[in-house]
């Protein structure tokens, strides 16, 4: 088995099902908040922040972002070892999204987490 330290699994195998099951997380959330948007009448403040002041809903969030980040990480991983032949290049464009991706993933607890209902 190759072990390779800038892979986010263990191995081919691993990354396959990761990038699977953080791809089903985040399309559940797509519909989620799709379905919230046409059955939510009148879409307002209050019940927007409502929905995302329950601890189900900020977990649910949370999961999804580190869908997002692992979904991200193994993506780009295999885009650039396949495209980017030049390892220096190749490793600052990973240094770049993984921190990019990192951010993200902090942004959102920063933001989702101290909601509360009005």
């Amino acid at each position: 088995m190759v072990k390779v330290a800038s892979t986010f699994g263990r191995s081919g195998t691993h990354d396959y099902i990761l990038i699977r099951a953080s791809a089903i997380i985040m399309a559940l959330y797509a519909i989620f908040l799709m379905s919230f948007f046409v059955t939510a009448e009148p879409l307002t403040y209050a019940a927007w922040t409502n929905l995302f002041a329950s601890l189900g809903m900020k977990i649910f969030t949370m999961l999804a972002l580190t869908s997002v980040l692992i979904h991200g990480w193994i993506g780009i991983w295999q885009v650039l070892t396949d495209y980017v032949k030049h390892s220096g290049l190749r490793a600052f464009i990973q240094f770049v999204v993984c921190v990019a991706l990192m951010a993200y993933w902090l942004a959102g607890l920063l933001v989702v987490w101290p909601v509360e209902g009005v």
